[in-house]
Parts: structure tokens; sequence; C-alpha cells
């Protein structure tokens, strides 16, 4: 059972969250997102649940190798800070209220209660491995407490009844039911995919559950940002 804690988020579009954990209790997080630490916290970086086995998954995914838990070994309450590693938001998600099991975007991890099990998971068809992107590796969170998630721009959570599509940009998807079937659609049309602009393949989200996108995906910001850099210099000599 995963340890119950107390928690607050701080901030717009640069969020942090602040967890406060009761004596004894603990969260773990990637490695890198820490930002401050209180009295009494002490820190803890392992491979997780699985050991060595688990870590070199991680590590062959593109994840960190190691996972760092947060323990309060004081006598009193005590607070620890994690930040979001690009623009855009961070949310809760109370496991136990969702079926006990959330898959996420490999990079939207980053912190979860004590006694969650935070774990490697692919896509099971063979078309989201190829063209997928983002969405061929995933983070499999399980247990039954609060886990953290974060990604860029603004979070939307979309609840799919049975048999209710939603097609997303594969670098937009961040999260989803493992009740929900993937999987990987091409976008079709000739001028679409020449001059679409969004890619030849969406990702094809088949309820029910959950599904969580983002509006503006790190990757796109990123490759936003480098057009700008690479634009020729504008002469100003007549």
């Amino acid at each position: 059972m995963a340890d119950v804690i107390d928690y607050k988020i701080y901030g717009n579009d640069l969020q942090l969250v602040e967890i406060e954990l009761d004596p004894g209790e603990g969260v773990q997080a990637e490695v890198g997102t820490m930002t401050y630490m209180e009295d009494g916290i002490q820190m803890q970086t392992g491979m997780g649940k699985g050991g060595l086995f688990s870590g070199f998954k991680r590590m062959i995914t593109g994840e960190s190798f190691f996972i760092t838990t947060f323990l309060n070994n004081g006598k009193q309450r005590s607070r620890v800070g994690f930040a979001a590693t690009s623009p855009g938001q961070i949310i809760p998600v109370d496991l136990a209220q969702i079926g006990g099991e959330f898959l996420c975007q490999k990079d939207a991890f980053l912190c979860a209660a004590n006694g969650t099990e935070i774990n490697v998971a692919f896509t099971k068809k063979l078309g989201a491995g190829f063209f997928g992107g983002e969405g061929f590796i995933l983070q499999r969170l399980k247990g039954d407490g609060l886990a953290f998630i974060q990604a860029g721009g603004a979070m939307i959570q979309k609840t799919l009844q049975p048999g209710e599509t939603l097609r997303v940009d594969t670098g937009c998807l961040v999260a989803f039911s493992p009740s929900v079937r993937y999987d990987i659609q091409f976008v079709g049309g000739f001028r679409n995919a020449l001059f679409g602009g969004e890619g030849l393949f969406l990702a094809k989200m088949t309820g029910p559950g959950i599904v969580i996108v983002q509006s503006l995906p790190f990757s796109r910001l990123a490759d936003r940002i480098n057009s700008m850099i690479t634009l020729p210099a504008v002469s100003n000599d007549g």
C-alpha cells in the first residue's frame, strides 16, 4: 500500500509540486527533479522495485537508471519540492480512483507516493512501434496512491466511453488508462500527408477509459525554437 501524502502545486506555467510527508512516509521521484527538502528528509537513490533488471529497462528506453526515494526520518512533518522539467503543468493522479494502473509517456512521470510501482511498458501493436514516435515506450504506474505527471503547455483530460475514439498527435499524448486501446492511424490524403504539418500518423485511442493530452509537447517547442535560431539573418544594407 502506498503512503498517503499531502501536496501543494505552485506556479502557473513553470510549476513545482511540494510534498508534505509525515514521519516514516516517503515519495519516489525521477533523478534530478528535486528542488529542495526540509530537515528530516533523507534521500536514497536506487533502482527501485525490480532491482537491477528494472534499472536496465529504464536505461535502454532513455530513462534514468535510478529512482530516488525521499523518506521523512524525522519526528515531525517535513516537505520536499519537485519541479517540472519543461514549461507546462503538473497534475495529480489518484491511482486508487482509476483502477490502480496508468500508462504515461516516458518523460511524463515526475514523482509518486512511496509504494507505487514504476515500470517500463511497450505498446503491443507493431505499427505503434514503428510509427508511434513518443508513444512506443511508456511508463506503467501501478498502486493505490498519488502519482504526479508533467507535460508541456496545458493538459486536457478526456473520458472515453466504450467504443468511442479520439485521434491524437503522437507527441501530444501524455497518459491513458490501460483499458484504452492504442493504435496508429495514417493521416490519409496526399495533401494532408505532404502539407498538413501534423505528421503522417496519429494515435487512435479507443475507449473506455481516460486519455490525457498536452497542448505543447517539448519536442514541438524545441523544433520551433530551433527553426527561429536557424533562420538566415536579414541584412539592413541598402
